[in-house]
């Protein structure tokens, strides 16, 4: 409910001018509502929503760093998947949890006993990604190094995209919190989609396939169940992020959301945002650069 008055506050803003474009209209609209997100929401958000049809793209506050939570972890996956490709080490390498890896927060894996389970870093990522379980993130992040999660990043031009600490250490927080900007998780999620990064297409097929196994969350929950998506949730007190791709028929978008000094609302924020990018993009999905309706196959894509 309370989502859905933040989008009918953020709507309210002054239509695009009239001279412009039909298609530049109703995309200068959707730039209206997420600005009127952030103006009637509580704490800071940030947005950075690409059309990978068309390449045009929306921001509000897109290349300010923020605070991620779990979110970073899709920048492990990927390393993860990359150092495999590259038979640095492999998926089905088996490590055995012990009482010491024990992490708190979200996390089953917690609950195991003194070295009584070996999973493979494959299956390791699957919590990881589907429960967001932190001994999971962990061990991974023992097997592969925080340095190399984020040299990768950066060679991908992500250079604020960084994992500056293993999971639940209230101490190393408050100077090593891990981040990204707006832009960079949506280009990373965007790269993720057309394969443009340094994966073999089967792993890349495979991070997208761990990333749509069904998970809550306000940002999933905006959007109808039909629909794919691929996308990670993260929260700390005060934050709320999402980073995902989201596979509408004939409209697919790359969407990074985050929110920091927050309040209890900030789930509510994220699903706002999520709600108002899935109606614009369900707009878009079939429709002419007239507005009319027809079968999205049929819609002629750019450079063709």
């Amino acid at each position: 409910m309370l989502a859905a008055v933040l989008v009918a506050r953020a709507a309210a803003a002054q239509p695009a001018p009239a001279t412009a474009s039909l298609s530049d209209q109703l995309a200068a609209k959707f730039q209206q509502t997420l600005d009127g997100l952030a103006r009637t929401s509580a704490g800071v958000l940030g947005v950075s929503v690409i059309d990978l049809t068309s390449g045009r793209r929306w921001d509000v506050n897109g290349t300010t760093v923020f605070p991620q939570g779990s979110a970073i972890k899709v920048s492990l996956l990927i390393e993860l998947f990359r150092r495999a490709d590259a038979t640095e080490l492999a998926l089905t390498d088996r490590v055995t949890l012990t009482a010491a890896d024990r992490t708190g927060g979200s996390s089953l894996l917690q609950y195991f006993s003194d070295g009584g389970s070996a999973l493979s870093l494959h299956d390791l990522a699957v919590p990881m990604i589907v429960l967001s379980d932190n001994t999971a993130t962990n061990l991974l992040i023992d097997a592969v190094g925080l340095a190399q999660v984020n040299a990768t990043m950066a060679s991908l031009g992500l250079a604020n995209t960084k994992f500056r600490r293993k999971m639940i250490r209230p101490a190393e927080q408050v100077e090593n919190e891990n981040i990204s900007t707006p832009r960079e998780a949506a280009d990373l999620m965007a790269r993720l989609s057309r394969c443009d990064v340094p994966l073999t297409k089967a792993s890349c097929a495979e991070v997208t396939r761990l990333l749509e196994l069904p998970k809550g969350g306000s940002f999933r929950e905006a959007i109808p169940a039909s629909v794919p998506v691929a996308w990670k949730p993260g929260s700390l007190d005060g934050v709320s992020t999402a980073w995902g791709l989201v596979k509408v028929d004939g409209a697919p978008y790359a969407i990074a959301v985050m929110v920091t000094y927050g309040d209890a609302t900030a789930a509510d924020v994220v699903r706002a945002v999520s709600a108002a990018a899935y109606h614009h993009f369900a707009q878009v999905a079939g429709a002419t650069g007239l507005g009319a309706r027809v079968p999205p196959a049929l819609i002629k894509k750019p450079g063709r």
